[in-house]
């Protein structure tokens, strides 16, 4: 059979090359102790109003009291968030209205402004959309770097390649706004601007923020051509404002898309603490700092109202465990000037709309070697081949591009034959089936569905000659035009053979001596990604997690070939806020895991024992493969069985 796209579709149809290219569619020690400052006692305490993940990067927050009082001082802060400088109002005109129970998608920008900048103009160091959707009980990320070359739309101006960060410079938000609608054709509904400072102040005043560090941050160039002195010991724990704003814009030793990653990781940091353990009496001092350095602006003209704000934060109390997505735009070239093919934004602007929110399920059935649960075969399973039967010239094409896009196999007629159907007047698209294979009725109705006007049939005798074996025929009708209704993007990935070496030397060298005192045994990883070693700068570190001085951790950091970190923390601290949004969990070999995923990447295993955790820390970029982490979270080994 043949798999291949390079062919053309269907009657004058092709997908690449000249003329006729079918475009997607919308087209220091390493050994140390630390004492980390003072955590907030949990509360439960009433959540009346949150501004939701709409903060983004500094997650607007607001609660209050049940009681008169608090009711007027909430819609009185909801009021002092609301678009007021003229730069906001300009770009509120470009919104979207958002519609009622259907998604809604806002851009955040976190812009800056130093002292030494003078009258300069002021930079977006962070461009994200955040998506909730009420349909699959979600909310996606998505980030872009920052020094991403785009085509910069200023009103006004002729459009100019440049990095993305100059359109905020060249002409403030509504820059930024009309470039990243233009980048990815989607309608935006609420802008949200975030200076710096407040991102310090809200954290501070929260009292700070859990995260995890990879490894060693330190840079100490200060000065007008420099900057900020930054020095973070890798491990869990609880960051200031200006430590958590150091982290996520560090760039120093990496790149722009490893900002991306930790302003992501902070966005989820920061929602697991809200949810866990805000304070109530920290509320005014938090409203203050959101009050003086947000804006926000909706679509329609109206200022955001108390309703629109509380509707949105019981939606991202009340998410499911795991429902957070961080879409990724991939194959990024250059360092200080990053470009990327126009395919990958599409691709992540479609996992972004529709995230696959079974990815953590069947990603694991696939690592694990379980078998799926599922009568439907999923899309890699399933071949297509597509016909041409309105005779309009690349619809066949059109139509196998935007199901490979779905992750479905596209075939093309034996022998060479044109992709055509017997005859051009096919008014519905059919979906053609082949009976003998198990489960194609029912993936030819989710086929179906797709297409929107389609009707599901076996394969008749005049057709099978042109399906090449395929599980589904497709032929395109007239009711066909170029484009897909909306659907989750099938993430699976395929199962790989786990990257590992058995190398416990790595870092056992380090642990002798520091299980005295522990309160819980010491782990040794066995097996370790193949490329990697532990890190130079801080290979180890032990530390306490909390300053009542309850819960002792140790930290392994592990370099990688890529120069990239992952580590192993093991503490007795069995209920971190890090550790409550689980995805899922499995039993192995007499062992308990839970596995936190990204979308369909395994970024965390925890292996649970009665009184400690050992987490094993995908890098940033979660480059390691879910069967890679999973063999090293099975080959941890209790130190006084390994031999080194």
């Amino acid at each position: 059979m043949r798999t291949t796209l390079k062919r053309g579709l269907g009657r004058g149809g092709v997908l690449n090359g000249s003329g006729q290219a079918v475009l997607p569619p919308g087209a220091a020690s390493p050994i140390r102790f630390y004492r980390q400052p003072a955590s907030r006692s949990r509360s439960r305490a009433s959540l009346v109003g949150r501004i939701a993940l709409w903060f983004g990067i500094a997650c607007l927050v607001l609660v209050s009291g049940a009681a008169g009082g608090a009711y007027l001082y909430f819609h009185q802060s909801v009021a002092a968030v609301a678009a007021d400088t003229p730069a906001v109002k300009r770009a509120a005109r470009q919104l979207d209205v958002a519609l009622p129970g259907h998604p809604a998608i806002a851009l955040v920008l976190g812009y800056d402004h130093r002292s030494t900048d003078g009258s300069a103009p002021s930079r977006s160091d962070t461009v994200m959309l955040v998506r909730a959707d009420p349909e699959t009980d979600s909310i996606s990320l998505l980030s872009f770097p920052r020094d991403m070359l785009v085509q910069i739309d200023c009103p006004g101006q002729a459009p100019t390649v440049g990095k993305l960060t100059w359109a905020y410079a060249y002409c403030g938000p509504q820059g930024s706004l009309r470039t990243i609608k233009g980048l990815t054709g989607l309608p935006i509904n609420y802008l949200i601007t975030v200076n710096f400072r407040g991102f310090r102040q809200i954290v501070d005043r929260l009292g700070g923020v859990w995260m995890d560090v990879d490894h060693r941050y330190f840079n100490d160039v200060r000065g007008p051509n420099g900057y900020e002195s930054i020095d973070l010991q890798p491990g869990y724990r609880l960051l200031s404002g200006s430590q958590a704003l150091d982290y996520v814009r560090f760039r120093h030793t990496d790149s722009d898309l490893y900002r991306v990653a930790r302003q992501q990781q902070f966005v989820k940091a920061f929602k697991t603490q809200v949810h866990q353990s805000f304070a109530p009496l920290t509320l005014p001092k938090v409203v203050n700092a959101v009050t003086k350095n947000v804006e926000v602006a909706q679509g329609g003209g109206q200022k955001v109202d108390g309703r629109t704000v509380l509707s949105y934060a019981l939606f991202a109390y009340g998410l499911p465990r795991g429902h957070v997505f961080q879409s990724r735009i991939e194959g990024f070239e250059g360092s200080a000037d990053l470009t990327t093919a126009t395919d990958n934004v599409t691709k992540a602007v479609e996992t972004f709309t529709h995230p696959d929110v079974e990815s953590p399920e069947k990603a694991t059935a696939v690592a694990l070697g379980e078998k799926l649960r599922q009568r439907v075969p999923p899309p890699r399973s399933t071949s297509i081949t597509v016909l041409n039967g309105n005779g309009v010239s690349g619809s066949a094409s059109t139509a196998g591009y935007l199901l490979a896009r779905r992750a479905y196999q596209i075939l093309t007629p034996p022998n060479g034959l044109p992709a055509n159907a017997p005859s051009f007047d096919y008014f519905r698209t059919q979906i053609y089936f082949d009976p003998s294979r198990r489960g194609a009725e029912l993936v030819a109705t989710k086929v179906a569905n797709l297409f929107g006007s389609a009707e599901v049939k076996r394969l008749p005798k005049q057709v099978a000659p042109l399906a090449n074996g395929a599980m589904l025929t497709v032929v395109v009708g007239q009711t066909f035009h170029g484009s897909l209704t909306p659907a989750p993007i099938d993430e699976t990935p395929a199962r790989e053979k786990p990257n590992v070496v058995y190398a416990p030397n790595a870092a056992l060298e380090h642990l002798r001596g520091l299980g005295r005192g522990l309160g819980f045994p010491l782990m040794v990883p066995t097996v370790i990604e193949k490329s990697s070693w532990t890190d130079s700068t801080v290979p180890v570190r032990k530390y306490w997690v909390d300053p009542d001085r309850r819960h002792k951790a140790i930290r392994l950091v592990y370099r990688m070939g890529s120069n990239e970190y992952w580590g192993v923390e093991m503490t007795d601290w069995t209920d971190a806020p890090v550790l409550a949004d689980k995805s899922l969990t499995r039993r192995i070999k007499g062992r308990t895991y839970d596995l936190y995923y990204n979308g369909p990447k395994l970024h965390m295993v925890v292996l649970r024992t009665p009184h400690a955790r050992y987490w094993v820390i995908n890098t940033l970029l979660d480059r390691m493969s879910n069967e890679t982490m999973l063999a090293i979270a099975k080959g941890l080994k209790p130190s006084g069985k390994v031999k080194g």
